[in-house]
């Protein structure tokens, strides 16, 4: 839920950013939980942009940005957001080429954990009431001229079910639990797919990754959760 509170809206399609918003991926995403979201009250959002690599021309750009959650009231902070995006289509406007953040290293061999969920074929539309309007994951026409056969799933609806699943796998289904996720975007899921989240605990730490059954493809890499 704290990827989506207090979050300032698709800002990307704003003209005066000079973002071809039609071709923007989400790439990377991490949350840290400070304290417990409280039940009611009033939750302010600081956003702001961290970083934008260039990585060359035809070859986009990384923005990267960071937005602090806290309580109105108390001033607790109760969260900090943070993304990657991927501006496919405007790389080569002369800015910095790194540096770039590291990723997080999978453990060799099986996993020792696995939990699967199959998505509804409304899982987009659904997860739209979180406030993400952007069209590529309604518009059929939108999709298409961004190069998918149809609307594509929310990056941050597939990183719900990988957290829920790690929370039901490890943590006797206590979504309290969860005290921090990190993880990359490496493909798309399509509304209906199966999610098979895998994964590797080492004390509170779970490594893990996330795949499509039917394509048989990773669309979560490099994951970490930290569970308290």
């Amino acid at each position: 839920m704290v990827n989506v509170l207090a979050y300032p809206g698709f800002w990307a399609m704003e003209p005066d950013t000079g973002i071809t918003w039609q071709k923007l991926l989400h790439g990377e995403q991490s949350l840290t939980l400070h304290a417990p979201l409280p039940a009611e009250g009033t939750l302010i959002g600081r956003t702001r942009i961290t970083g934008i690599i260039d990585k060359g021309e035809g070859k986009g750009a990384l923005i990267n940005s960071e937005r602090e959650i806290s309580d109105k009231d108390s001033g607790q902070l109760i969260a900090t957001v943070e993304g990657t995006s991927f501006a496919r289509a405007d790389g080569g406007f002369g800015g910095p080429s790194g540096p770039v953040k590291s990723i997080h290293t999978l453990p060799d061999g099986a996993s020792e954990a696995m939990h699967e969920h199959k998505t509804s074929e409304g899982a987009a539309l659904i997860y739209r009431l979180s406030g993400d309007f952007n069209p590529l994951h309604a518009d059929p026409e939108i999709a298409r001229g961004a190069g998918f056969e149809r609307p594509i799933l929310h990056g941050l609806c597939t990183l719900g079910v990988a957290a829920w699943s790690i929370t039901q796998a490890l943590a006797g289904g206590r979504s309290e639990a969860l005290k921090h996720l990190q993880l990359r975007f490496s493909a798309p899921v399509y509304p209906g797919e199966t999610i098979r989240t895998e994964m590797w605990k080492n004390g509170d730490d779970i490594s893990f990754r996330s795949r499509v059954v039917e394509r048989d493809i990773v669309v979560l890499n490099n994951g970490l959760a930290r569970l308290g």
